[in-house]
């Protein structure tokens, strides 16, 4: 729907009424008086006359003042170039520019008795484009024309020079501040309502500065809510801290040029539940190793509690040949994979029997504040393969994205199709998940391992891109490179089998 302009009528304007041109001599309540350009009068009731057909509004027969300091915040120069485009909206529309003296007539190319509104849009456009020396298009001079009608002389603004309202609206710079203060020291707190921040603040502004200082409880609201956008002040606790851990700038991006270069390591909660020793049902952790440049998992265990052997046991699978499992489908060996497997095979006799996984030695592994990650065994080991491990800053996920991202993927892509799915807080476990078909630990070991091998590694990434030699355009690419490639075939069931 389009929203008009409210119809008035005062004293001086020139209206058009039985198809005449005729000036309001006069208002009286809801009587008005006409006087035509012959001299002749008449009065009638205001609604009747606005309610004839062909009844419109020319313009004033008047200068109409523009109010004071309308433009004192605006640079001189854009001030004077949205004067000059008011006076020329003001001649489109009403048919006699702003500063036209008493008894005036218009230009017949503006004249609203004779010409249409988009006729005078044309004719200004012309007279513009020659006044100028540039081309001013009709459409140009319609938006203008527009924006006047919506706005007046404030739409001739520019708007990248218009004044700005302040943050805080009309309320006290002081109060704002408190504001600030509370709501950034609100980061490691509990979540609390806008009342408590009201309270609080009004208390201390009228302590301060007395009782006038205190804000009103409607105006606070606003202002609450323009300060609080993003910052879950009263949402989130814990989206509110993660918020409070951003660094100040842009997130710095890492380039790797080959495998191993970089790789991150992380433990998190396995979402869903497994039978340990003496059919003892419990969560176990998930500690898996992601190298960065080809977003391959080479190593992944789950342990009722991730130490610093199970860390280094990581980084030893990742650099041994991961063995066939029976059962699995025969697509999955490495034999079957495009790799020169014959001359691998003469460097080592154990890949004979090796699921396609890759080999990767980390040069350099990111780890978190973890336990097991800080470590002696765990140094050891990084030291005996001569892998440089690089601590990430406390509570910053985003230093170690990729395996935080890909542990998530496990959860989404394997851990919710396993029976026993638990979900990844108490708000998403359902009811007597325990009482599922669980598999054991060993199982689902072997299941995780399946999955990564046939799965994973065969899932086309967002984030790897190759360029084309023939064409030089972005394609996404799996997970590992082109030779690892292999047949997406796995046998892994949601549920154990049960006698």
């Amino acid at each position: 729907m389009v929203m008009r302009n409210p119809l008035v009528v005062r004293a001086g304007d020139r209206v058009r009424f039985e198809g005449r041109v005729q000036t309001v001599a006069g208002l009286s309540g809801v009587l008005v008086r006409l006087a035509d350009e012959a001299g002749g009068t008449s009065a009638m009731h205001l609604p009747t006359l606005m309610m004839s057909p062909g009844f419109e509004v020319l313009g004033s027969g008047s200068r109409r003042v523009m109010p004071a300091g309308l433009l004192d915040d605006v640079p001189e120069d854009q001030a004077e170039n949205a004067l000059w485009w008011h006076r020329h909206m003001v001649e489109l529309r009403t048919g006699l520019p702003p500063d036209a003296p008493q008894g005036a007539l218009p230009r017949s190319e503006y004249d609203p008795a004779s010409r249409t509104l988009a006729e005078r849009e044309a004719a200004k456009a012309a007279e513009l484009s020659a006044q100028t020396g540039r081309q001013v298009s009709a459409h140009t001079v319609r938006w203008r024309r527009r924006r006047h009608q919506e706005r007046g002389i404030a739409g001739m603004v520019d708007g990248r020079h218009a004044p700005r309202r302040p943050v805080h609206g009309q309320l006290r710079p002081e109060v704002v501040d408190e504001l600030q203060q509370l709501m950034s020291r609100a980061a490691d707190g509990s979540t609390r309502t806008v009342s408590y921040y009201f309270e609080r603040v009004s208390k201390v502004v009228r302590d301060k500065y007395g009782p006038k200082a205190v804000p009103k409880r409607s105006a606070f609201y606003r202002l609450f809510r323009r300060l609080e956008r993003g910052r879950h002040v009263t949402g989130s606790a814990r989206t509110r801290r993660s918020l409070a851990n951003q660094p100040e700038g842009v997130f710095d991006h890492v380039t790797v040029c080959r495998p191993g270069e970089l790789m991150e390591i992380d433990s998190t909660p396995f979402d869903a539940l497994v039978r340990l020793d003496k059919g003892v049902v419990g969560r176990v952790e998930l500690t898996g190793l992601v190298d960065v440049a080809t977003r391959s998992v080479t190593a992944a265990v789950l342990r009722p509690t991730t130490k610093s052997v199970d860390a280094a046991l990581l980084l030893a699978r990742s650099v041994t040949p991961a063995p066939m499992r029976p059962g699995w489908s025969e697509a999955l060996r490495l034999e079957r994979s495009v790799l020169p497997y014959q001359r691998l095979l003469s460097l080592d006799e154990r890949l004979r029997h090796a699921a396609a996984v890759p080999l990767i030695i980390p040069e350099a592994i990111v780890v978190d504040g973890g336990k097991a990650f800080l470590s002696r065994n765990f140094h050891m080991a990084c030291d005996a393969f001569g892998t440089e491990v690089i601590h990430a800053p406390p509570r910053t996920p985003t230093h170690k994205p990729h395996i935080e991202r890909a542990l998530g993927s496990v959860s989404t892509m394997f851990a919710q199709f396993v029976s026993g799915h638990t979900g990844r807080s108490a708000e998403h476990r359902g009811r007597r998940v325990e009482d599922e078909p669980l598999w054991s630990l060993p199982q689902s070991q072997e299941l995780l391992e399946e999955w990564i091998t046939a799965k994973w590694q065969n899932r086309p990434h967002d984030g790897l891109r190759t360029l084309s030699r023939r064409d030089g355009r972005s394609r996404r690419t799996r997970s590992t490179p082109r030779s690892w490639r292999r047949p997406a075939t796995c046998r892994w069931r949601c549920r154990p089998r049960t006698t």
